[in-house]
């Protein structure tokens, strides 16, 4: 009944069909064709309405919510204008030029003369044509103004979408703005007024900036106003810049105690100094001679966020920490692990490039990660509000550029240590969730660089204590799949480890061996283990498969010959002891019951 009423027939109607998937109640529903433009005038509005912006708003006393306040409408089909309209808006077929430089109407009845109508009325519609028309203009001011013609992309790609008659205009700044951090000029221009900087040869900033107006000025106004709102901007750079540095940055740490960094999690001082001692133990593990500047860069590294200029311009904290630190007379190592420490910051992003940056990184990071897991603040679905799968996947990609050699897990439980009092929830589960959460975003990384997605479940379902192991079993596993005989291999190392039980660990007794295939097997794993032990202790992992790969033969023997689950408990326990001695061999690499193989094999 209830199908029937779903396509609106009656149950009478319904009749019995067979198929391949068995018998099936059937309905047969007669849809007549209807008018394209008659179609087309009832999804259209529809369609407009459910343009995805970030950020919608509606006007005057309209309904309806949008980027801007639409003024017309234009849908033509087949010559003629479609029959609909939304917000109060009726569709016709008279399109409009650019605002300022050719306001009036044209008509249009198709996508030519549509084209050919914006064009005459200064409207570029061809996204691709209008970036490159941004490009040319701004690299030809750039060389006019003595800079090297280099184009930033992303600014192109927001700024394309900003105009529809591009024109570069080149606009100045007074020369003694150029004392200020370049970092803070770029910013100033590039994130907040959307310029171009001028940048000379030998890469420092000049006094000049290109910016992309919507319409060829009629005098130098257009040029002025930016200029003017620029240097409003600089001036306040400037006078906070030097406000701040009549205090040494360490005369800053202080005033974090006044600074909420999460409710549960207490102060960004509180936080300070739980990172702190992360860095410091490891840095006495991997790198003591960097113990003394990670710590004092960890000391410092939050300073800068309570400085006027950070307040003002939160982009550049870590940035001003670095210059401020510089300015204090600190170790200029220090300085640039202050500067490091929020990389990675984003996908694609390097790690820090000194020892000390990199351990304040990590340890900033860890504490993050462990204090808003600990407190249930776990990311779900596409919510990540503290950046927390981007935080482990910038900790993986610390430890695998420096090549650490400290496990993972100890990491945590020291970082756990660090927030006694603080955590909601068992230590032993944030241990755990924290754990998941590295291994999704290894698997996500080693997926990306192409290695097989069987390889890697099966490298990391041993553990990912040290990353940088787990790449390269990742890649001696990928390299073995590759052979014609892998299959087979696979196939006998899965029916070794789905056979074991909880009874299988244990000594073997060679005395209980009955069949020839048992001691042929105990003899070659004998024969084999050291050396695999040994490539494994060096971290050979090729050679080590390499090796394993001898005792595939024994093993098809043993299991062709061999009954291993017989009633006679002794017999059944030592035939379990020696697969768990096989699959012993193996383990520490890869799980193999994770390799998919062949349906039917």
């Amino acid at each position: 009944m209830g199908f029937a009423r779903g396509k609106g027939v009656d149950v009478a109607a319904l009749t019995r069909e067979t198929t391949p998937k068995g018998e099936v109640v059937a309905a047969r529903v007669e849809m007549k064709g209807r008018p394209t433009a008659e179609l087309l005038s009832e999804r259209l509005p529809g369609f407009i309405a459910d343009i995805p912006f970030p950020k919608k708003m509606r006007w005057s006393d309209k309904k309806l919510a949008f980027a801007r306040p639409l003024h017309w409408i234009v849908a033509v089909f087949d010559g003629k204008p479609l029959n609909f309209e939304l917000g109060g808006i009726a569709c016709g077929a008279t399109s409009r030029g650019h605002r300022f430089l050719a306001p009036g109407p044209f008509e249009v009845d198709g996508l030519a003369s549509y084209l050919k109508g914006c064009e005459a009325h200064h409207v570029m519609v061809d996204p691709v044509a209008r970036k490159k028309a941004i490009e040319d203009q701004v690299r030809v001011l750039q060389t006019e103004a003595g800079g090297e013609p280099e184009v930033d992309d992303q600014l192109v790609d927001e700024v394309n979408f900003l105009v529809e008659y591009p024109v570069a205009l080149r606009g100045n700044f007074d020369a003694r703005f150029l004392e200020l951090p370049k970092e803070l000029l770029v910013i100033s221009m590039k994130q907040h007024q959307r310029y171009f900087p001028v940048w000379s040869k030998d890469g420092s900033l000049l006094p000049h900036f290109i910016t992309i107006s919507n319409m060829k000025p009629q005098s130098d106004e257009i040029q002025a106003g930016n200029e003017r709102v620029l240097r409003a901007r600089l001036e306040d750079a400037r006078f906070f810049f030097k406000e701040d540095r009549k205090k040494k940055l360490e005369e800053y740490v202080g005033r974090l105690k006044d600074v909420v960094w999460q409710k549960d999690l207490g102060t960004s001082f509180d936080k300070m100094e739980r990172f702190s001692r992360i860095a410091c133990e490891l840095t006495a593990r991997v790198c003591p001679e960097e113990s003394a500047r990670a710590q004092r860069a960890a000391l410092l590294s939050k300073a800068d966020l309570v400085t006027q200029m950070v307040y003002e311009f939160p982009e550049l904290q870590g940035v001003m920490g670095s210059y401020y630190a510089l300015a204090s007379g600190e170790d200029p190592e220090v300085a640039l692990a202050i500067k490091e420490h929020y990389r990675p910051a984003f996908a694609g992003d390097a790690p820090p490039l000194s020892a000390a940056g990199a351990a304040v990184a990590l340890a900033d990071k860890l504490d993050t990660i462990l204090g808003c897991i600990g407190v249930g603040l776990l990311p779900s679905g596409s919510e990540d509000p503290y950046g927390l799968r981007r935080h482990a996947l910038g900790i993986l990609q610390i430890l695998l550029a420096r090549g650490w050699r400290m496990p993972l897990g100890e990491l945590i439980d020291l970082g756990i240590e660090t927030l006694a009092g603080k955590l909601k929830r068992p230590p032993e589960e944030v241990r755990k969730n924290t754990l998941d959460l590295f291994t999704q975003r290894f698997k996500t990384h080693l997926s990306g660089e192409g290695f097989p997605y069987d390889a890697v479940d099966a490298v990391l379902a041993t553990g990912i204590d040290f990353p940088g192991d787990g790449v390269k079993k990742v890649e001696a596993l990928s390299e073995l799949k590759k052979q014609p005989y892998f299959e087979a291999l696979a196939i006998a190392f899965r029916r070794v480890v789905s056979i074991l039980t909880a009874e299988a660990r244990g000594e073997v007794d060679t005395a209980l061996f009955k069949e020839k295939a048992e001691g042929a097997l105990y003899e070659e794993y004998q024969r084999v283990r050291p050396q695999v032990e040994a490539h494994i202790q060096r971290k050979e992992f090729p050679q080590a498969l390499e090796k394993i790969v001898e005792i595939k033969k024994p093993v098809d023997d043993f299991f062709d010959q061999v009954m291993v689950m017989v009633k006679d408990d002794a017999l059944r326990k030592n035939r379990l002891h020696l697969l768990y001695c096989i699959s012993e061999l193996f383990s520490p690499i890869a799980d193999f019951s994770r390799i998919v193989v062949e349906k039917g094999k």
